[in-house]
């Protein structure tokens, strides 16, 4: 590349997710994932294309505008200990956003949501006056999860969600996100680098590599007959117990 050659993150990339579904974002690290999870919900501003949220084009409204779709649209990021501000207990953590957002007719009722969504993602009440440090990091990723269900969003970008934990905690969570999504009829975007994971989390796939996809469908079909030499190869470098060790730890 010249010095003067624009280098796109995200290149001519579209697809579909449907309500209910989750849809699996997998490449290596620097393909585009997160750029595009970002860009999505207009975290990082887009340079082109349309980004499209129901019926509702989003891709050129200004941050007040942008206001009711925060509240409908939420992101789970790879690290919870940089995700949460120190300082905040999990009580102001959880009812700061219904606050901004309007939920909740005093601080009593958030108060009490706060404590209906700690005990959801299998947290204690009693954890309200704490902070972030006194928690270990699956519990600090389920709070993360709780603070992303505060604003009862309909559509959440798992941004390497489980990545950071070691296997027996990710099964946890990763449950845990499926069963929530299940009873609250969430859509997400989960990516990550392991397509085990993601074949076990999504309906569908998309493989991108250097800001491109270049293979989408079905995960199972995806994962069991993949089409693009760069899809096999990772799944080649899939270790062989990984997608057993997967089923095992999820059951």
């Amino acid at each position: 590349r010249g010095a003067s050659d624009p280098v796109k993150a995200v290149d001519g990339i579209s697809f579909k997710i449907y309500k209910g579904h989750t849809l699996g974002l997998v490449g290596e690290s620097g393909c585009g994932k997160t750029t595009t999870g970002r860009a999505i919900l207009k975290l990082v501003e887009p340079t082109a294309g349309e980004i499209r949220f129901d019926r509702d084009y989003l891709q050129h409204l200004p941050p007040k505008a942008m206001l009711p779709f925060r509240k409908r649209m939420q992101i789970i990021f790879q690290d919870p200990y940089a995700s949460l501000n120190p300082r905040l207990t999990l009580e102001q953590t959880l009812t700061e956003p219904m606050a901004v957002h309007g939920i909740g007719i005093h601080h009593g009722e958030r108060r009490d949501r706060a404590v209906a969504l700690l005990e959801e993602v299998g947290l204690e009440a009693a954890f309200l006056r704490r902070y972030p440090h006194e928690f270990s990091g699956g519990q600090r990723q389920r709070l993360c999860v709780a603070r992303a269900l505060s604003l009862e969003p309909e559509f959440i970008v798992c941004d390497e969600a489980v990545s950071a934990m070691d296997v027996s905690v990710q099964a946890q969570v990763l449950n845990l996100l499926k069963e929530l999504q299940a009873r609250r009829g969430l859509t997400y975007i989960f990516i990550s680098h392991d397509l085990s994971v993601v074949k076990f989390m999504a309906d569908s796939m998309a493989v991108m590599r250097a800001g491109k996809i270049v293979e989408q469908g079905i995960s199972e079909a995806i994962y069991s007959n993949p089409k693009e030499d760069y899809t096999k190869r990772l799944i080649e470098a899939i270790p062989c117990d990984s997608v057993e060790s997967i089923r095992q730890r999820v059951a």
